[in-house]
């Protein structure tokens, strides 16, 4: 079965099976036919158990091929070790869906993991899809029903939410009914055997009920088909993401630059902004972000109108408005005349407005609505503070008013207190206006939901640049390289891959006597480098394994023999191949291009400031192949290094076209052979605009 059509069953089953219900209050599948019952499922309800008999009024079938009707969804609650011959009578029974709540599958080692394997194969030979095993279940508060253990089932909502952490869904679920956050759908991934967070990504952004996406992951499965999912989404609902753990790729040992640069996190942060898709750092961030959109329009722009009774608030609130990329709004002056004639003399009318701590419901009212119509401000911040005068229960009811005249703006209010705030918290809430104890939160949220209009309106269907390329050559080399029982490459042969990808490198030959290295520096050209032929040293400098501005036979000699017996000094065990003879490039600016490929998401591309500074600058930055013309520009632009590119000071700017075509053709080169696993080329000199580029030092390392 097609995956999303189960999906789609998933969501909305007309008979649902319990496999493992029970009498007994307490266990997993006594509170799973609870929940079914309680949440209101008006669709045919069959527990399975072989005992027989009664349950919670409804009369229990020993096994699914007893059960008369069809069965959409079966929800699976019994031991590990009966799991597997339960999904057989399902796939003979005629399920189309499985909810595997129990756990003891991979999760517990060898053993589970094959078993786990055995479940989806038999999934599969009857066309089931599978959710989980081990997960808490899945809950639809538009079905309405909830097939989980879950003490309580959620308000209803527009929230659509996917946890690969059940235990964490549980806590979420009891603080969204004390917070009034409701949700559409409630779905725990578990192990992610077949159905992961991609399919669920597709299937929430295709659901009429769900208008934005909030996940909690530890990994993903398949990091190409989760962005493909992301970015068909993002343009119609915002998706935002708490990612915890750290990618496998972390554990590599890596020996290029690229791979030691690339921390184990990158890939994702790559990934996440290149399909649109906001990461939060905490689940707290996650959920300010969506009470706010659950409530609200989408602001329009950036620039933000702040209401106070009280001037630090004002204050804490413009810096971190400034911080996160919104804008103080300029009021037009009518707005400020507005101000003038109807507040105190000593209230301050320009933006923030200070309507001072005597400020009534009446004067509240009077601003916000003032800031609303005001064509210059997207989104008006509410501050208030308990003083002595304050009706804060009556300026709460005030609010909603205005929020319901104009309902087209973000209206979020910020009322800083303890007690005294319980009540007017509620009159805001049930009024759909988002309240938070501290202005930054406040400001937080709305930047994000900010950010989100700017990353939508970003993403592009842009094509992907196809350069005319030597594939062929390419292949060799490396069929060349494995033959040799190699993964790092020479570098007259990495050199070689370069220039059969129309990468401008600096030329460069293979000497094996002092002789032939004389006849290669006169056909390359004086003057030359030299360096060691070895694919154990890979740092040459660090042993005095390079020579540069070489000018004569007698001086490409003496260097050739110094280079060979200074890797023999450090490094006598190195399986050296001569000494590379290169000719020497003109100076330019120094960058780094290179590549380490990803566990999840493949080639994670890295530009920057190069030259032997390269790991203490760290002034990189890193995007996914393959990439299109804007990727390689932003990916340039990203950087310090880019600015300096544009040029400064009165100097002429570089090549920024020929750089991009460099970084492309990279991306083309790692996208079309994945055994190439990481490539440095550092440093690569960039020259004046018209001049193009030179990659003087290629690295590359191939999969064992």
């Amino acid at each position: 079965m097609d995956r999303q059509k189960g999906i789609d069953i998933l969501f909305d089953p007309k008979s649902i099976a319990v496999i493992g219900a029970s009498a007994s209050k307490g266990k997993l599948g006594n509170d799973v036919l609870r929940n079914l019952i309680e949440s209101g499922f008006e669709g045919r309800i069959y527990p399975i158990n072989p005992r027989g008999g009664e349950i919670l009024g409804l009369r229990v079938n020993r096994s699914v091929s007893e059960v008369a009707g069809d069965i959409d969804v079966a929800v699976i609650v019994i031991p590990a070790k009966d799991v597997l011959p339960a999904i057989e009578d399902c796939g003979r029974k005629g399920v189309k869906a499985l909810v595997v709540i129990t756990a003891g599958f991979k999760e517990m080692g060898h053993e589970g993991h094959e078993a786990e394997k055995k479940l989806v194969e038999i999934a599969e030979k009857y066309g089931m899809i599978i959710q989980g095993p081990n997960c808490l279940g899945i809950i639809n508060t538009s079905s309405p029903y909830n097939a989980s253990f879950s003490a309580g089932t959620p308000r209803k909502g527009t929230i659509a939410f996917a946890s690969q952490s059940g235990a964490l869904m549980t806590g979420i679920l009891d603080w969204s009914l004390m917070e009034k956050i409701g949700f559409s759908k409630f779905v725990s991934l578990g192990n992610k055997a077949q159905l992961d967070e991609a399919d669920f990504v597709e299937a929430f952004g295709k659901d009429p009920d769900s208008t934005f996406i909030l996940l909690y992951i530890e990994s993903v499965v398949d990091g190409r088909k989760f962005m493909e999912a992301c970015r068909k989404v993002v343009p119609n609902k915002p998706i935002f993401v708490v990612k915890s753990g750290v990618s496998a790729a972390g554990a590599r040992a890596a020996s290029s630059h690229t791979g030691s640069l690339a921390g184990s996190d990158t890939a994702y942060d790559v990934a996440f902004r290149q399909c649109g898709v906001s990461r939060a750092d905490n689940m707290a961030e996650l959920f300010d972000v969506a009470a706010v959109f659950d409530d609200m329009d989408l602001p329009s722009g950036n620039r933000v109108s702040i209401v106070t009774n009280a001037g630090g608030p004002g204050i804490l609130t413009t810096d971190a408005c400034e911080a996160s990329g919104l804008k103080i709004a300029q009021f037009t002056s009518q707005t400020i005349e507005f101000l003038k004639e109807n507040l105190p003399p000593a209230a301050s009318v320009y933006n923030p407005i200070d309507a001072l701590g005597t400020a009534q419901p009446e004067d509240y009212a009077l601003c916000v609505e003032a800031s609303l119509r005001d064509e210059n401000v997207d989104a008006v911040l509410v501050l208030l503070t308990p003083q002595a005068m304050t009706k804060v229960t009556e300026t709460a009811q005030t609010l909603v008013e205005s929020h319901r005249k104009y309902p087209g703006k973000p209206l979020i209010a910020v009322f800083m207190g303890g007690n005294s705030m319980v009540y007017p918290r509620i009159v805001l809430t049930e009024g759909r206006i988002p309240v938070f104890d501290f202005p930054e939160r406040a400001v937080h949220a709305l930047a994000e939901l900010y950010h989100y209009t700017v990353n939508r309106d970003n993403l592009k269907d842009e094509s992907i640049p196809k350069f005319k390329v030597d594939k062929e050559k390419t292949a060799r080399i490396i069929k060349k390289v494995r033959n040799d029982n190699r993964r790092v490459m020479l570098g007259s042969e990495a050199h070689a891959i370069a220039e059969a990808y129309g990468i401008p490198v600096a030329r460069i030959r293979l000497a094996t006597s002092s002789e032939e290295a004389k006849q290669l520096a006169d056909e390359l050209g004086y003057p030359v480098v030299l360096k060691i032929a070895s694919p154990d040293i890979i740092h040459k400098s660090d042993i005095g394994g390079i020579k540069i501005g070489l000018e004569t036979p007698k001086a490409v000699e003496e260097a050739f023999l110094q280079i060979l017996d200074n890797a023999k000094n450090h490094m006598p065990n190195a399986m050296v191949y001569g000494v590379d003879v290169q000719e020497m490039a003109e100076k330019g600016k120094e960058l780094i291009i290179g590549c380490s490929r990803d566990v999840q998401f493949g080639p994670l591309i890295m530009f920057g400031a190069g030259g032997i500074f390269v790991n203490y600058l760290k002034d990189i930055a890193f995007r996914l192949a393959p990439m299109t013309r804007t990727d390689a520009s932003d990916l340039i632009l990203e950087t310090k290094m880019g600015t300096l590119l544009k040029g400064v000071r009165g100097e002429a700017p570089s090549d920024i076209a020929a750089i991009e075509d460099t970084v492309l053709r990279i991306s083309q080169l790692v996208t079309d052979f994945e055994e190439i696993v990481e490539l440095d080329i550092n440093p690569a000199f960039a020259y004046e605009a018209g001049k193009g580029v030179s990659a003087v030092d290629v690295k590359i390392t191939i999969g064992g």
